[in-house]
């Protein structure tokens, strides 16, 4: 009998259209792991910031970013990782964190441009912060993502309250605009315990496109396992969570999800989806601001 396939339904699916599903099971069983690497326990060790996602109490993706001084994530084993975060601190706006909840964590180091995945599950809560048991594991190659140094001595603080948009205002869209990164949130179903994930998405400045209410992303050729895409064919829901690196602030966007199996008219796309934009957020000092571009 052959092993499970590490894909779910969704992203079969998606492999599928894409031509490459013969190949991916082999590959995904070297590669997805439900344990992390010693490699993976010291990269995130190093981090100060994690964006995370869960499903919130309407059964929405959302995502946050987690903040502390390096040493806030750590791993007690293999198959556990722990945050030093409260846990009235730890979930999205919109969302609880509990037991047994489905959480997607991405670990990126744009110093260096390197990016590690961890999708697992929420199995303690205390005055400690969160553990969260692996489920998947695995890494990213370092393409498409924008170079930056950090502020240098930027110690964590406290995010502002969330402020809620009526509609994206102007400065939003100019955010939107110029953007070269954001993090986008996924979900397989719409409970709690089904799996989330939450990946990395970067371009050019202004890669996004805005019209209206309705946001593209062009889709370029990664890593094929097709993570976010297949979830939305299971569950076309997302979030999105772009940051403003030179303020810190992050701004976060949901609603429902078309996926197109064209290039949108974006260069060097495969294809492209559409967010229709439901509900935003902003909050300044989710990030130390006055980052800096490095050389490629």
């Amino acid at each position: 009998m052959s092993d499970p396939s590490p894909f779910h339904p969704g992203e079969q699916q998606m492999q599928t259209l894409a031509g490459v599903r013969a190949r991916m099971d082999a590959r995904g069983a070297r590669a997805i792991r439900d344990e992390m690497p010693d490699q993976h326990r010291a990269f995130f060790a190093d981090l100060s910031f994690l964006p995370l996602a869960m499903n919130d109490a309407r059964g929405w993706p959302a995502a946050t970013i987690l903040r502390g001084a390096p040493g806030f994530v750590t791993t007690p084993d293999a198959g556990r990782m722990h945050l030093a975060v409260p846990a009235a601190a730890f979930a999205p706006p919109g969302a609880v964190a509990r037991l047994g909840a489905s959480v997607g964590i991405l670990g990126i180091m744009l110093a260096v441009r390197r990016r590690n995945r961890m999708n697992g599950i929420i199995r303690r809560l205390d005055s400690d912060g969160v553990s969260v048991a692996v489920v998947q594991s695995f890494g990213n190659c370092d393409q498409y993502i924008s170079r930056r140094a950090p502020p240098a001595g930027a110690a964590p603080d406290d995010a502002a309250p969330v402020e809620t948009l009526a509609a994206l205002d102007g400065p939003a869209r100019d955010w939107v605009g110029r953007a070269d990164t954001m993090f986008v949130a996924s979900a397989a179903g719409p409970h709690a315990e089904a799996g989330v994930d939450i990946s990395h998405r970067g371009g050019p400045a202004g890669f996004l496109r805005l019209d209206g209410d309705r946001l593209a992303v062009p889709d370029y050729r990664g890593n094929l396992y097709f993570n976010t895409l297949g979830n939305f064919l299971l569950n076309p829901r997302a979030a999105v969570l772009v940051p403003d690196f030179s303020t810190g602030a992050v701004l976060h966007l949901a609603g429902p999800v078309v996926l197109r199996q064209d290039s949108g008219g974006f260069p060097g796309a495969e294809r492209h989806w559409e967010l229709r934009v439901e509900a935003a957020w902003r909050r300044a000092g989710a990030l130390p601001g006055g980052w800096a571009m490095a050389e490629a």
